[in-house]
């Protein structure tokens, strides 16, 4: 093998990689074993996970827009924030729990709309940096019981005051012990809370990734 071959052949290799770790597309899993894929690419939750309970608010009317913005309800997430909640989800099992999750990977036109409604940093992030939620890194999520009914976390999901927040104080001895349960697991398991939504989970190593608008498709 001359040099100039062994050259070209390291070249096509070093672009490959680079290609791979740069590309904002979403995956089926079928779809992965003949594609390259890394920490960050987009894929969906439950083609690696059957334990999860779904209830994909923006898929619905039911959330604070009042209006359906995703066509279908997938959980796409990038593949090291579905490593990260499938491990904190067999902790929860554990404990007799399982995650229901309310939403995950955002586009960011589904950000800009929500910024138009709530133009709130401390409740909605700035589309013009753009959420975690935009970067495959964050989830919104409860826990249910071992008959599926959710623990009382004290607020419904998207309540936008102060009663949301990990620290407050006015709530049951159940709600705060609900609420730790909650974030103790998830932030053993490398994510972040968000002090004002107890339901807001960010991958500690998901903020540096870039922000996508890519949508997927409803089968």
């Amino acid at each position: 093998m001359n040099f100039d071959y062994k050259l070209s052949l390291l070249l096509c290799s070093f672009f490959w990689m680079v290609s791979c770790q740069s590309q904002n597309v979403i995956y089926d899993k079928e779809e992965v074993k003949n594609q390259c894929i890394n920490d960050s690419t987009f894929v969906n939750l439950k083609q690696y996970s059957q334990d999860f309970v779904y209830d994909m608010k923006y898929a619905t009317a039911d959330n604070f827009l009042k209006a359906k913005v995703y066509d279908c309800g997938e959980c796409f997430l990038r593949l090291k924030t579905v490593n990260a909640l499938i491990e904190a989800n067999k902790k929860f099992i554990e404990k007799g729990y399982k995650i229901k999750i309310f939403d995950c990977y955002r586009p960011l036109d589904i950000q800009k709309k929500m910024w138009k409604i709530v133009s709130n940093p401390k409740y909605v992030a700035n589309p013009a940096k753009g959420s975690i939620h935009n970067r495959g890194g964050a989830v919104d999520i409860t826990l249910v019981d071992r008959f599926g009914n959710e623990l009382d976390m004290g607020t419904s999901f998207d309540f936008f005051g102060i009663e949301a927040s990990h620290n407050y104080p006015n709530v049951s001895e159940e709600v705060k012990e609900n609420r730790i349960v909650l974030k103790t697991i998830m932030t053993s398991s490398g994510f972040n809370s968000f002090d004002s939504e107890w339901w807001h989970y960010n991958l500690k190593s998901g903020l540096d990734d870039a922000v996508s608008n890519v949508k997927w498709e409803c089968k």
